[in-house]
């Protein structure tokens, strides 16, 4: 048990920094999504909301791939940026639907049909479930050069080994 104690504290300690970028990202994502959703949807997209959201969610993704490529896994960009790219338009689907299946089995499976429960099972569960999602899926699909090359990271995998157990390997938790 103190070996699985220690490799979960050795991951942790990998990959601290990656997930703190993450989530500012992902908030600040969240803020323009919401926004411009709420913006567009005052003016001439009032009569339009499922096109108002997906202006909203492009602007907002494209941001966040920006974001990501170039702070948070920074020290993980790919030399093939259209691998990149379409990785995490795949990635960033899954979230999605991630979100959507929570939304459908609350209202739809079980019977949950107020916008508050509509709000709470897409925008609350399904973000945190798709947030999860994205954060191993960009760590490990779409941004997956190694740790090593650049300095503030090259002694992160001693985090594993000191901690008795072996150093997971390129794409692998």
């Amino acid at each position: 048990m103190s070996n699985v104690y220690a490799r979960i504290k050795g991951l942790v300690g990998l990959m601290w920094r990656e997930v703190a970028k993450f989530g500012v990202v992902g908030g600040l994502a969240f803020v323009i999504d919401t926004g411009i959703f709420l913006w567009l949807l005052s003016g001439s997209f009032s009569a339009h909301p499922t096109k108002a959201k997906i202006i909203s969610a492009a602007v907002a993704t494209l941001f966040s791939w920006i974001a990501n490529r170039y702070w948070t896994f920074r020290h993980r960009r790919q030399a093939n940026m259209v691998r990149e790219v379409v990785m995490f338009i795949i990635m960033n689907g899954i979230g999605m639907a991630i979100a959507a299946a929570c939304v459908y089995v609350s209202h739809w499976v079980l019977g949950l049909e107020s916008v508050s429960a509509d709000f709470i099972s897409g925008s609350v569960i399904g973000l945190v479930l798709g947030t999860i999602f994205r954060f191993f899926a960009y760590r490990y699909w779409v941004f997956t050069a190694e740790l090593d090359a650049e300095p503030g990271f090259d002694h992160d995998h001693d985090l594993l080994e000191k901690s008795g157990a072996p150093a997971p390997r390129r794409g692998e938790l």
